[in-house]
């Protein structure tokens, strides 16, 4: 058998951890993916700019009222590096595509 290459990008804890939460929202704001990942501030924000680098997210910087916010997109090129990880994951695990 043949293994697919793991994206190195998402191949990371709390980067697939973002991705996860985004691949199922239309967008999410910073303060919400940091409460439901456990990650500092720092550490998602430094994680959130490797994925806006690699164009698997779009992130927003605006106000609400006179606070910053931030809010995070999945982009389609992020969608399809999702999908291709979790199918190369599938492929480790020797799972086809109907399901365990």
């Amino acid at each position: 058998m043949i293994f697919k290459p793991l994206d190195p990008l998402l191949h990371n804890e709390l980067r697939l951890a973002v991705m996860s939460l985004l691949i199922s929202a239309d967008e999410a704001e910073f303060t919400y993916i940091r409460k439901q990942t456990n990650a500092t501030a720092g550490n998602l924000s430094v994680q959130i700019d490797k994925l806006s680098a690699a164009g698997y997210i779009d992130v927003e910087k605006t106000f609400k009222g006179k606070r910053p916010c931030t809010i995070c997109r999945i982009t389609t090129k992020g969608q399809q590096a999702f999908e291709a990880y979790v199918d190369a994951i599938k492929n480790y695990l020797n799972v086809d595509k109907n399901g365990l």
